[in-house]
């Protein structure tokens, strides 16, 4: 077969001047459409998309563009309020990927296209016949059983219309369920007949509802009387001309490893939400990076083949390989539908590879189709199948990959992750565990900002002078948990120096905040539960939790929570998350790394934790504002820069104190206690914190977008750099102990509000990042020691021969 498109004849001359079967209507009907027959004992002939992607090779974007652009026509037709309540619902298998490009038009809406595979656990929401369709049952399956049920418009997107039938089954079954004001029918073609038209209105009479039309081009298709023996007739004619596909050589299959965001829908078959969509625009570089790295230097024309009703994933992956690769890109899709083949230019079927069924379809096995490839001159053809087709008959010898290896030189396999709805872990309740503490009775927080799962010891005195509070830890091996320092009132000169580092910071703050919550979004879940680690961590999951509100509409769950060094997280906090979350939702949260000792920390625990109770999920990688010692994959910066919330303590984060764990005061059935310090509302900047950096979100939302693309495209195995600096900076020190040196901005800071420091060392040319530290450091009678080539752009060192308040790993005082 030419690779030209017949050669400029149209593709349904063959059909019309055989059978007398004519389109009538718009002039760009031909160019939309072309004609073939198939073994159908409903209807002979079949309308042959050019622009749909499923049995002609199509430019990606062109197949998506006019997706996309009808997409917009309806948004302009419901307008933006409207628009935002409605579901877009596509139909199996041919518009599938035709449906959710019209949901992308759309923007605003979630989408859900009709299935013929039956997925065990997953309710079924409603389903329809499709009279003239080789395969009839249509399931929908929703995820989200809520999702049909709104009262906003409905949009309905399939590839034709021609009798308008399988649109009524849907409203009429829909309707009943789940009445709606409003329906709009999305079609590449309307070739409905004038009665058909009319019928459609009247239905829409009797309903009460409006249902409007918006189709790229529309006419009618002229039947002469006897079509479809006569159809049938030529079908066993040519069928038996047929020539059986070569056997495949060995060796030519690749297997291409695209890193399919975890949790991410393949599809619509569930749902498919636009924070879905947000997940795999960003993913997208990346993955089509990795097919164009795999396509072999010689290839000019490549066709990525989808497979049946995963459309959408193998068209969104092709457009961005047609964007950044140097080749002629295609793409179609295989089917289970049957269709006589005929190579001739004015035909609109070629040629047809046939190949068995690989995905263990509910109605047995069968013969599925690939139209227009054998034949076609592609170099390469990448082969998109989800893993729940990626089964032996998909290799086997008279399998899809080995007929694609007979006519191209070079196949290779992407598996995308079948995504199946699991019904969520909720566990027995504890009885025992209350439910989170909220502001303004627990912390200058509003109350939806976060919830803390700890208990309140407002009551108890725990604070002690600093060398008192150590003496005590060294002296007696009590742990650092079990009592607080005594809280910082800064100077004057001191808050004036916050709130300047804040305006000239909230912007650098702002971007590391979207930059890791998109990460987060992107990576981990499309709808997080955001679980900050008490207390530097909290305000950057307010942060987190805001940013996500601004730029997706969620409302995410965030919760603070205690981690002890040397005695690991609380527990009963995991408890009552699992009892109320998906633990594979849930990520922690947290302000910065310094050497990554929490880091190591909450791996350790949430294994200990996973062994004891055996509630699993929790996924230990904790996602920073900053990683400036390179010991996670997600953060917004590896910056080393001045996070103004560590400058403070109680006063920048809610009022609240650090965490307290005493066995008098913290029982097995209860969680890690702390303070809420209301006697100095006066002086709290919590809330300004806040509000400053998210009035900066609108100014950095574009850089945002891009710096994620490069992120998730870029290698973030953690190098951990930072400990190895922390252990050569103790060794050159004579300290000899990882644990007395406090790499980073906000450990420096710490070191000086709550530590007896020894001295300070500072990267030489540090600018204003290093204000505050100085000026504690001269209050404190601290040397400051500019150091060259230092990875940080400050270290605190805490020494023991200099001060009893220092602890080890375990929160005990070391000795020398």
């Amino acid at each position: 077969m030419n690779k030209a498109v017949n050669n400029g004849a149209w593709s349904g001359s063959w059909v019309a001047e055989r059978l007398g079967v004519g389109l009538l209507g718009d002039d760009t009907l031909t160019g939309l459409l072309g004609l073939a027959l198939r073994r159908n004992p409903k209807r002979a002939h079949l309308l042959v998309s050019n622009v749909l992607g499923k049995h002609v090779p199509q430019s990606p974007g062109v197949v998506y563009g006019h997706g996309f652009a009808l997409g917009r026509r309806v948004r302009e037709l419901l307008g933006d309020e409207e628009a935002g309540r409605a579901v877009v619902l596509g139909y199996a298998e041919t518009a599938t990927g035709l449906g959710h490009s019209v949901a992308d038009g759309l923007g605003l809406a979630p989408y859900l296209h009709s299935t013929r595979r039956p997925v065990a656990g997953v309710a079924r929401a409603g389903g329809f016949e499709e009279s003239h369709s080789h395969a009839t049952s249509h399931l929908l399956l929703p995820e989200d059983p809520a999702l049909l049920a709104g009262d906003g418009p409905l949009v309905l997107v399939d590839d034709e219309f021609s009798t308008g039938n399988t649109v009524l089954n849907t409203i009429r079954d829909l309707h009943e369920r789940y009445p709606r004001k409003r329906y709009v029918v999305v079609a590449l073609v309307d070739m409905r007949s004038p009665a058909d038209a009319g019928r459609l209105e009247s239905f829409a009479r009797e309903i009460g509802a409006r249902v409007d039309l918006v189709a790229a081009a529309s006419g009618t298709v002229r039947l002469p009387e006897g079509v479809l023996e006569k159809g049938q007739e030529l079908v066993a004619r040519y069928e038996s001309r047929e020539a059986p596909a070569p056997g495949a050589e060995d060796g030519r299959i690749t297997r291409v490893e695209l890193h399919w965001p975890r949790g991410l829908p393949d599809g619509g078959r569930h749902g498919f939400t636009p924070a879905h969509r947000a997940r795999l625009e960003r993913a997208l570089p990346a993955m089509a990076a990795r097919l164009a790295e795999a396509i072999p230097g010689g290839a000019r024309r490549v066709l990525v083949l989808g497979f049946e009703e995963l459309m959408y994933a193998p068209l969104r992956l092709a457009r961005e390989l047609e964007q950044v690769a140097n080749v002629e890109v295609r793409y179609s899709t295989t089917t289970r539908s049957p269709v006589l083949a005929v190579d001739d230019p004015g035909y609109a079927i070629r040629t047809r590879l046939v190949f068995p069924a690989h995905d263990d379809p509910a109605d047995g096995p069968g013969e599925r189709y690939a139209y227009n490839v054998a034949g076609a001159g592609f170099d390469a053809v990448v082969a998109v199948v989800d893993s729940a087709a990626d089964t032996p008959r998909l290799h086997a010898p008279d399998g899809l990959l080995a007929r694609l290896a007979a006519h191209t030189p070079h196949v290779l396999l992407a598996v995308v992750p079948s995504y199946v709805p699991e019904p969520l872990y909720v566990p027995e309740r504890p009885a025992m565990l209350p439910e989170p503490l909220r502001g303004p009775a627990f912390s200058s927080y509003a109350p939806d900002e976060v919830g803390w799962l700890l208990q309140d010891l407002s009551d108890v005195t725990l604070e002690a002078p600093t060398e008192e509070r150590e003496e005590a830890i060294q002296s007696g091996g009590a742990h650092y948990a079990e009592s607080l320092p005594v809280e910082y009132q800064p100077s004057e000169q001191y808050q004036r120096l916050f709130h300047a580092a804040l305006e000239d910071s909230a912007e650098r703050i702002a971007h590391a905040v979207g930059v890791v919550t998109e990460t987060v979004i992107a990576e981990r879940s499309p709808r997080p539960v955001l679980v900050s680690l008490a207390r530097a961590g909290t305000p950057v999951g307010v942060l987190m939790r805001r940013w996500a509100k601004y730029r997706h509409g969620l409302d995410l769950p965030h919760y603070a929570v205690s981690i002890v060094r040397g005695r690991g997280i609380d527990a009963n906090a995991l408890r009552w998350l699992a009892a109320h979350h998906d633990p594979r939702d849930v990520v922690f949260v947290d302000g910065w790394t310094g050497k990554g000792a929490i880091t190591r920390e909450l791996a350790d625990a949430i294994e200990e934790f996973e062994a004891g109770d055996g509630i699993t999920g929790f996924d230990p990688e904790i996602a920073v504002l900053a990683d400036p010692g390179s010991c996670v994959r997600t953060y917004g910066t590896r910056e080393d820069f001045l996070i103004p919330s560590a400058c403070l303590n109680s006063t920048v984060s809610g009022l609240i104190s650090r965490t307290v764990l005493r066995a008098d005061l913290v029982g097995p059935n209860d969680f890690h206690g702390a303070k809420f310090y209301r006697e100095l509302a006066g002086v709290d900047v919590s809330v300004a914190f806040l509000d400053a950096v998210a009035a900066r979100f609108p100014e950095v939302t574009d850089a945002v977008d891009t710096a994620v693309k490069e992120l998730l495209a870029a290698d973030r195995t953690p190098t951990w750099e930072g400990w190895a600096a922390v252990e050569r900076i103790s060794k050159e020190y004579g300290i000899h102990d990882v644990n007395l040196v406090k790499p980073g901005v906000g450990e420096t800071t710490r070191v000086l509000l709550r530590r007896v420091p020894w001295k300070i060392l500072a990267r030489a040319g540090a600018g204003p990042d290093l204000d505050h530290v100085r000026l504690l450091a001269e209050q404190r009678g601290v040397p400051v020691e500019e150091v060259d080539e230092l990875p940080y752009t400050c270290v605190g060192l805490i020494h023991p021969r200099y001060t009893r308040g220092a602890t080890g790993a375990d929160g005990k005082a070391v000795t020398v």
